[in-house]
């Protein structure tokens, strides 16, 4: 079948067919369970190579209106609107040494974001900033950070390379009391927990990866005083070396073609081939963007959410192969679309799936000269099956003859790593370099994982109680039992592919029930009534997507093969509607979550 041709039914049966059997090559009976903790002796490979040595100090005691967990962007921007509601008394702890979260550890050869600068990068109607490239450089969104802190004046009271270990409700003084690993216990009127999905690395349960007498590290750590060189290049200290790269997403894709350049000799451990899609990146001007206008950002960020929502748009502003593959993303993101005719738009999807993917698979061999390379790259499963990828430097790379492509899907992965290097198959790799590109532990923040422990009222464990009778929240923010708890994340709320706009927006809801509770004088603390209400919105709208997913090749998306069960766990109508949703009830009913503080607290 051509690419864009709409394929014939005995055609999509020999692709279901072919999905199913590439599928069984690399699904393992550990699941989820085939990666291990950056913890204990492994612990090196999330040590902070930036911050250097933590300024010492005394332990705070002292109480601040609001406690943010966490300075990646939904951190920074919880601090940003706080401040633009007046509050003044407000810290934010952070494990590493600086604001940026994602972008603060990750600092790879060839990092750039995935999404339109444009659009990605927030506040930029509020700092005056246009960014210089269509898809910004790590480095570039990394100084937005900090740029949008040092605006919000939130390093006044920060505490860096600190890590929040418990949040404990005092029912006398109705505050939290914060613990850190630094020995502080101080008290917060409210606290917004903004944790983060990409910050702890996952590494592979490779037998023997302790063994290894090489180099090794992960990317979200790059060693820079090994390389050489910067993200940009230029690292000699790889001119002699045999590098091995394990991984094959976004991050890796991007590293390998800068690895490809400086190693003598790369090898790339691949399980399943990443959707390689152009990139065109370019750089912009500010009137490509019309960034002349007021409110430009918000008017393209806008507009690029309903697109990639689902949702009709006059134009499109962004025009990037995002949006032009929009409709694919209908069982990635929950969106408002729902037809009568459930059984006709599953068949369309089906045909435009497949000739998008077939689209990919003609471009890998376009642009990879060796046939049995290109084959062994090519993605063969449905597009939402994992996140697509993007590059126009990465295919080429394997055109280099300093560049072995060594696919693991018959092994299920790499069989074992020696003192020497890396074994698969029987073959063994002899490395002077192994660096895992395997990406963060997503959907794995603090609270959720119980690495932070929150006690609410009567001291109730909010993963103890959710463990009885699943999470409760009201809008994924919320919970009864938990008053002045703000949690920022993707549970039981709405997601995007571009997720700093989805944590903006949290961030903008989270600043108004904080003003709402200071003017009434009141907690933020919903009823057990208001919960039910919205898991009863969550669940009559839930899409069922437990099927597609359980076909898929396994990855983070369906738990590694294991399936990615329906249930009340998104806001089944799109981010946009969401937001729209939110607003609404913030200017009408408010007003239900606000309980009366005690007389002792109020005085």
């Amino acid at each position: 079948m051509a690419p864009h041709q709409a394929p014939s039914r005995e055609e999509l049966d020999a692709l279901r067919q072919r999905y199913r059997a590439e599928r069984e090559r690399r699904v393992r009976p550990d699941g989820a369970a085939q990666y291990q903790a950056p913890e204990a002796e492994f612990g090196y490979y999330a040590a902070d190579p930036y911050a250097g040595e933590a300024v010492e100090r005394e332990p705070l005691r002292d109480t601040v209106d609001v406690a943010v967990v966490g300075g990646g962007f939904g951190g920074i921007l919880a601090g940003a609107r706080m401040r633009q509601r007046g509050v003044e008394s407000l810290r934010i702890v952070e494990t590493g040494g600086d604001f940026g979260g994602t972008w603060y550890w990750n600092r790879y050869p060839g990092i750039h974001c995935d999404i339109e600068s444009h659009v990605y990068l927030p506040m930029l109607d509020e700092t005056g900033y246009v960014p210089e490239w269509k898809y910004a450089p790590g480095e570039e969104i990394r100084r937005h950070a900090v740029r949008v802190a040092r605006k919000s004046d939130l390093y006044r009271d920060a505490l860096f390379s600190t890590s929040v270990t418990s949040l404990t409700w005092d029912e006398d003084s109705e505050t939290w009391t914060v613990t850190t690993d630094r020995g502080d216990a101080f008290r917060a009127t409210y606290v917004v927990t903004s944790t983060g999905t990409l910050s702890t690395p996952k590494l592979p349960g490779i037998p023997g990866i302790q063994d290894f007498k090489g180099h090794t590290f992960h990317t979200s750590r790059w060693d820079y005083a090994y390389t050489g060189g910067t993200p940009d290049g230029g690292m000699t200290g790889l001119a002699d070396k045999r590098v091995g790269v394990v991984g094959t997403g976004a991050t890796g894709i991007q590293a390998i073609p800068m690895l490809a350049e400086d190693a003598a000799h790369v090898y790339v451990f691949q399980r399943t081939p990443s959707t390689v899609d152009v990139r065109a990146n370019r750089r912009t001007t500010a009137r490509d963007v019309g960034a002349d206008r007021e409110g430009w950002a918000r008017e393209r960020r806008d507009n690029y959410l309903r697109i990639v929502s689902g949702e009709p748009a006059d134009r499109d502003l962004v025009a990037d192969r995002w949006t032009e593959s929009a409709d694919l993303l209908e069982k990635l993101l929950p969106s408002f679309r729902r037809q009568e005719d459930r059984e006709a738009f599953e068949a369309a999807y089906e045909a435009a799936d497949a000739a998008k993917m077939n689209e990919l698979r003609a471009r890998v061999e376009e642009t990879v000269t060796d046939p049995d390379t290109a084959e062994r790259l090519k993605p063969w499963y449905r597009y939402a099956c994992k996140r697509p990828a993007f590059s126009d430097k990465y295919y080429p790379a394997f055109n280099r003859d300093n560049v072995t492509l060594v696919d693991t899907a018959d092994t299920h992965g790499i069989e074992r790593v020696t003192e020497t290097g890396v074994v698969v198959g029987d073959v063994s790799y002899d490395l002077d370099c192994l660096i895992f590109a395997t990406g963060f532990s997503v959907g794995t923040s603090g609270v959720l994982s119980g690495k932070l422990p929150v006690h609410g009222r009567g001291g109730t464990q909010l993963l103890h109680a959710w463990a009885q009778q699943g999470p409760r929240t009201l809008h994924g923010f919320t919970g009864n039992g938990f008053p002045n708890l703000i949690q920022m994340g993707s549970l039981q709320n709405a997601s995007s592919v571009n997720f700093t706009h989805i944590l903006d927006e949290q961030a903008i809801h989270a600043a108004a029930l904080v003003a709402a509770a200071e003017a009434a004088g009141a907690l933020v603390e919903p009823s057990r009534e208001t919960e039910d209400a919205w898991l009863a919105v969550l669940a009559e709208g839930a899409p069922d997507h437990e099927w597609f997913h359980a076909e898929c090749t396994p990855g983070y998306y369906n738990r590694e093969g294991r399936g990615r069960p329906n249930g009340p766990t998104a806001y089944p109508h799109g981010a946009h509607a969401f937001h729209q949703l939110l607003a609404q009830w913030r200017e009408e009913s408010i007003g239900e979550i606000l309980r009366p503080r005690t007389p002792a607290r109020e005085g």
